[in-house]
C-alpha cells in the first residue's frame, strides 16, 4: 500500500499568495493549515480548498516558529512536507517525494532546494536548502526564530542539479519591507542568542565577513548591483542585530 504524505503550512494573514500555493499542492493526501488567528481571508480560502485548518493563538509572536511543532503533529499521516504560503511547490517535486517514500526502508530526511527571488529576478546564490520533509515522529522543530527542525536519523539534499525540483519563494521583499522585516527579526534574534558575547574585535568584522559571504561566497558578483544590495543587506542585519544585543548587556548590567 502507497504511503501517504501531510503538507503543513503555518499561516498568519497570508492571502496573497495562499490560492497559488494551494492549486500547486493539489495530489497530497491532506493540507494541514495551522494558522495564528488571521484577520484577513487566509481561514476562508484555506476552507474552501478543503484543508484542515487548526488554529495557534499568536499571542505577542510575529514569527512562526513557535507554532511549528504543533502544526506538525496535527497532521494524520507520518509523512510531513512543511511548506510556507508563499512557496510554490512543483509537480516533479510533489512526485519525487512520493517516489522516494515508497522506495524499501527509506526513512531519510530531505532537505529541499528553493529558488528565491530578489529585486524582481531570481537571485544567483539560490537555491537554498530548507530540511522540510520528514517523518514527524522522528522530528522536533524548536520554537527559536531561524530555527531548523532537529530530525532523528539521515538527512540527505534532494539534488540541486535538477531544477525542476526546486520549490519556487514568491516572496520577493522591497528594500523598505525587508529593513522591516530586519527589525523584527532581530528583536527574536537577540532574546535567542542572549547568552553570546561580542568583543569588540567581531563587532567590527562580523558585518564585513557577512559582506564578503554574500558578494563573493554567494556569488551576488553575478547579480550585479542586485547582489551588492544584497550583500549590503546581509552586513547591515548583522550591524542591527549587534546592537541591540549590546544594547540588551547594558540593560542587564543596570
Amino acid at each position: 500500500m502507497d504511503k501517504k504524505i501531510s503538507v503543513v503550512m503555518n499561516t498568519y494573514n497570508a492571502e496573497e499568495h495562499l490560492q497559488k500555493v494551494l492549486d500547486s499542492l493539489q495530489g497530497f493526501d491532506e493540507i494541514v493549515v495551522c494558522d495564528m488567528e488571521s484577520t484577513d481571508s487566509t481561514v476562508d480560502i484555506a476552507k474552501s480548498n478543503g484543508c484542515k485548518v487548526v488554529t495557534f493563538p499568536k499571542g505577542n509572536t510575529n514569527i512562526c516558529e513557535p507554532a511549528r511543532d504543533f502544526a506538525i503533529h496535527s497532521a494524520t499521516n507520518d509523512w510531513v512536507f512543511v511548506v510556507d504560503a508563499d512557496e510554490i511547490v512543483p509537480e516533479a517535486l510533489k512526485n519525487y517525494l512520493y517516489d522516494r517514500i515508497n522506495e524499501s526502508n527509506f526513512t531519510s530526511a530531505l532537505a529541499v532546494p528553493r529558488l528565491n527571488s530578489f529585486l524582481g529576478r531570481p537571485a544567483t546564490a539560490s537555491p537554498d536548502y530548507q530540511l522540510r520533509f520528514f517523518l514527524k515522529d522522528r522530528t522536533k522543530w524548536p520554537a527559536t526564530i531561524h530555527s531548523r527542525p532537529t530530525v532523528d536519523g539521515k538527512i540527505e539534499n534532494i539534488p540541486a542539479s535538477d531544477k525542476s525540483l526546486y520549490m519556487i519563494h514568491l516572496d520577493d521583499l522591497s528594500i523598505k519591507s525587508r529593513v522591516e522585516k530586519m527589525n523584527v527579526y532581530s528583536e527574536y534574534e537577540v532574546v535567542k542568542r542572549s547568552h553570546k558575547k561580542y568583543g569588540t574585535f567581531k563587532m567590527l568584522f562580523r558585518p564585513g565577513w557577512f559582506f564578503i559571504r554574500s558578494l563573493l561566497f554567494g556569488k551576488g558578483f553575478s547579480d550585479g548591483k542586485r547582489g551588492l544590495i544584497r550583500a549590503y543587506m546581509a552586513s547591515l542585519y548583522q550591524i542591527i542585530y549587534l546592537s541591540k544585543l549590546y544594547e540588551n548587556s547594558l540593560k542587564n548590567e543596570q
